[in-house]
């Protein structure tokens, strides 16, 4: 995509021209109740705080609107750096105790510090690699399962490039213990050796369509690939992406795009990213 001019200055016409012709596909869920929620995190509750009469002006004019609680963690969202430590710290040495201390949440890796994402994505399909509709419980996503679903690709990793790991489990969305493993074995993901294989390509994130990213085995819950990706090597995870119409689209690179929400000291932030094709 190049929207640029002779002289180097950014043509806006040129690139809604480009953004006009692409394909939009929408890579998240919708924030509802009795969406599945990551145990460790509060559940999502969404209620009318005024209605319609409870208010009216002389004019004939009356609102509505909402209150939510909700985690940061919460549907559709990226992991900011300040949400991992190993060994009692952030990524780049910093003490994970005093950045968080005090009422302005974390002093240091907050979701804030992610500029708006305007990146190349990579989709990686490993369902599609490994010849099934959906990922087993508990499975893990092998380095060799990713070799194979990054020859399928056939693209280039570059970079600073999103890649994104489709597992099929969106099929189970709609089913908030099946969806979150809790009453299998575990949710599908890569382990530390597949979490080390992405770091490699040094994305700025890495995501897939579960609530947990990393294998998850209830038996032995480790985190493993959370603490390599975000701790040791400061890239981000994006977790419960809705992959299926991407997955379906015929091709495996795109532009990704999303804004997190610029909530000062948090550690992570609800998403609605896109696909452009």
């Amino acid at each position: 995509m190049n929207a640029g001019k002779p002289d180097g200055k950014f043509d806006v016409d040129a690139w809604l021209s480009l953004v006009r012709g692409a394909r939009m596909i929408a890579l998240d869920h919708p924030l509802q109740k009795g969406m599945p929620i990551y145990p460790t995190h509060p559940p999502f509750h969404i209620t009318l705080n005024n209605r319609h009469g409870d208010i009216n002006r002389g004019c004939g004019f009356s609102s509505s609107n909402e209150l939510i609680i909700t985690s940061t963690h919460t549907s559709t969202h990226i992991d900011a750096l300040s949400h991992v430590s190993e060994n009692g710290m952030l990524h780049g040495g910093v003490d994970a105790a005093k950045a968080q201390q005090g009422t302005e949440l974390f002093k240091e890796h907050g979701v804030e510090t992610i500029q708006p994402i305007f990146r190349r994505g990579v989709l990686l399909d490993i369902a599609r690699a490994k010849k099934v509709d959906v990922l087993a419980p508990a499975e893990e996503i092998t380095i060799a399962d990713l070799e194979t679903a990054a020859k399928n690709a056939a693209v280039p990793i570059r970079d600073g490039d999103i890649i994104l790991l489709r597992t099929g489990w969106t099929a189970h969305w709609s089913d908030s213990r099946k969806y979150l493993g809790l009453d299998s074995a575990g949710t599908p993901g890569v382990a530390a050796s597949g979490a080390e294989w992405l770091a490699t390509k040094k994305p700025f994130a890495v995501g897939n369509d579960t609530a947990g990213f990393e294998q998850i085995v209830q038996t032995n819950i480790t985190m493993d690939a959370h603490r390599i990706l975000i701790a040791q090597n400061a890239i981000h995870i994006i977790e419960n992406l809705d992959l299926e119409e991407l997955g379906n689209c015929g091709r495996a690179d795109f532009a990704f795009v999303t804004l997190p929400l610029r909530i000062k000291g948090a550690t992570g932030s609800p998403l609605r990213p896109v696909a452009l094709v």
